[in-house]
């Protein structure tokens, strides 16, 4: 189960586990909080430090160029671009997965605290595959090149009931916690 975590998150850091895919992505044009934008900086699972800055897109989307070790290495900034949505009491962001990863959408969470802190949430895989056999959720377990997954083929609205609802508030793991780099 050592895989792509992040990817799950805006598929910019390595950070292993299992990755869930969805077919459908949170479509462009909701606003995310002015704060999400600027420079963030951060320590992944092996205390290698980690940057993201992010801007708003045009098209209404949004942009996270993502490198590490120091500023200084911006120049090798990887870009991805994600959409984001706000529904119950989250936030979500969506980001297109590469081919080598089953492609479609994958699906976090995020959440900008008191503290100015930056957190991204991952999706459990265990716990999707557990709704995918209940049937609260259309699907079906995938394999990639970093190990198993999960594939969501329900549409967004029952996505988002899914996520909101309280007694699913663990199928959430932190997977980075990010400082606001004030230059």
């Amino acid at each position: 189960m050592n895989a792509v975590r992040v990817l799950v998150v805006l598929s910019f850091l390595l950070l292993g586990g299992c990755l869930a895919t969805f077919k459908e992505p949170i479509p462009a044009g909701e606003t995310a909080p002015k704060h999400l934008l600027g420079t963030w900086s951060g320590e992944d699972e092996w205390g290698e430090e980690r940057f993201l800055a992010i801007t708003r897109k045009p098209d209404g989307g949004y942009q996270a160029l993502a490198w590490r070790e120091s500023m200084a290495n911006r120049d090798k900034a990887r870009s991805y671009d994600f959409t984001v949505a706000h529904h119950g009491r989250r936030w979500y962001l969506s980001v297109p997965a590469p081919e080598r990863l089953g492609g479609n959408f994958a699906f976090g969470g995020f959440e900008l605290t008191d503290d100015d802190e930056l957190v991204l949430y991952s999706l459990d895989i265990e716990q999707l595959q557990e709704a995918l056999a209940s049937g609260e959720l259309e699907g079906k377990t995938v394999d990639t090149e970093e190990g198993d997954g999960v594939l969501i083929a329900s549409a967004l609205p029952k996505v988002y009931a899914f996520l909101d609802d309280q007694a699913n508030s663990d199928v959430f793991s932190e997977v980075a916690r990010f400082v606001r780099v004030t230059e």
